[in-house]
């Protein structure tokens, strides 16, 4: 009986010790893969994870090149982390149908498809407004599956819609095909809006990392046709979407690859920017300028609210700085969240409040005030 007691508490022990490892965030992110990078050569061999997260490492190596890099690392983090809500994604799941893999660009592409969640009880009989996830992952990596995660907490008070869209990833193909399937989904979104009963004139975006450069396009080049591309069969509907929430996405490459990161992009051509432009910047600058939602700011653009962490090591902090200023010049709605001391993905109640008062005012013209003083976190 002892022995069996003994081996219950190591296996429960070593449990919350593989979550632990599994689930840093904040600044402790970059130490937990440095901790583990025992050569400390910036990548993770199988060998030098535990014998119990090797079962995890295709998952993670999304470029398939045998190595986890630190951006690798993140993307995950990232992706898994979803907005404190007593709302468990897992609670609500039977309170909601879920529409998956619904194809938007008129192909058999699994990347070109999107998963819609429509709460069984709703508010009203109203159509309802339309809250889309898209994902990180340094456009090479991640999927629209952990996008129920982000979107539950808005499902669970029955006055949302959700969805969560994939899109092409670079090892397939370069810029601009992703901004291309983003807006083909919008348009998919708007056309089929009366067969779920939804308001095609209220969709909001939120984004995280990559995902945050892909919905500050939508943000800001809905009025550029040479970004909307002919993908689907709903070229008749616009792009545009109501309101954007981004965290911490790229929003100048021009200036970016020049500010300080723990991502080499001075003298390497692999990093994902150049992936995904097909070059480096200083080779594409036409490109990256065009690819960089600040150079598309214009009044009319829809209202932002960008939250970044003051010590992020893989999109600096000066972007989402940059992309507020361009708003503000341009006089467009722009709140901009200081998250003080956090790093490339963040948990906050008082965050999460913020967010949800953003989109009841956008969305649903609810009349509410938001705070964005800094939040300093305090689980570093």
């Amino acid at each position: 009986m002892k022995t069996i007691l003994t081996l219950i508490v190591f296996v429960v022990l070593s449990s919350i010790a593989i979550a632990q490892v599994a689930t840093q965030t904040n600044d402790r992110e970059p130490l937990a893969f440095d901790k583990l990078d025992t050569n400390q050569d910036g990548v993770l061999t199988s060998n030098e994870l535990p014998q119990n997260l090797r079962k995890n490492f295709d998952r993670v190596d999304t470029n398939k090149d045998g190595k986890i890099s630190k951006e690798e690392h993140l993307a995950v983090v990232s992706r898994n982390q979803r907005p404190n809500n007593s709302n468990s994604p897992n609670l609500l799941a039977d309170k909601v149908e879920s529409l998956k893999n619904l194809a938007y660009a008129d192909t058999d592409n699994s990347r070109q498809q999107l998963d819609l969640y429509l709460p069984r009880k709703r508010s009203t009989d109203k159509p309802l407004p339309v809250v889309v996830f898209i994902h990180g992952g340094g456009w090479k990596g991640g999927d629209k599956n952990g996008g129920f995660n982000w979107v539950a907490p808005m499902l669970a008070t029955g006055d949302y819609a959700g969805a969560s869209i994939g899109y092409r990833l670079t090892n397939e193909s370069q810029w601009p095909a992703q901004i291309h399937d983003c807006k083909a989904a919008i348009r998919w979104l708007k056309a089929h809006a009366n067969e779920y009963n939804l308001d095609e004139n209220k969709i909001g975006v939120i984004g995280t990392s990559a995902g945050g450069h892909l919905v500050s396009m939508l943000g800001t080049s809905g009025d550029v046709p040479s970004l909307e591309g002919t993908l689907g069969k709903h070229l008749d509907k616009t792009s545009q979407v109501a309101c954007v929430v981004n965290f911490f996405g790229p929003e100048n490459f021009v200036t970016m690859h020049k500010q300080p990161s723990t991502i080499d992009r001075q003298g390497t051509k692999d990093y994902p920017e150049a992936l995904l432009l097909g070059g480096t910047i200083p080779e594409r600058q036409e490109v990256a300028r065009e690819a960089s939602p600040v150079t598309h700011v214009s009044k009319g653009d829809a209202p932002f609210f960008t939250a970044h962490g003051t010590k992020d090591p893989l999109v600096p902090f000066e972007q989402g700085k940059e992309l507020h200023a361009a708003l503000q010049q341009a006089g467009v709605p722009s709140l901009f969240q200081e998250m003080t001391d956090a790093g490339h993905g963040f948990k906050s109640h008082v965050l999460d409040d913020r967010i949800k008062q953003f989109l009841d005012l956008h969305l649903r013209g609810l009349v509410v005030e938001i705070d964005t003083t800094p939040i300093t976190l305090q689980n570093k």
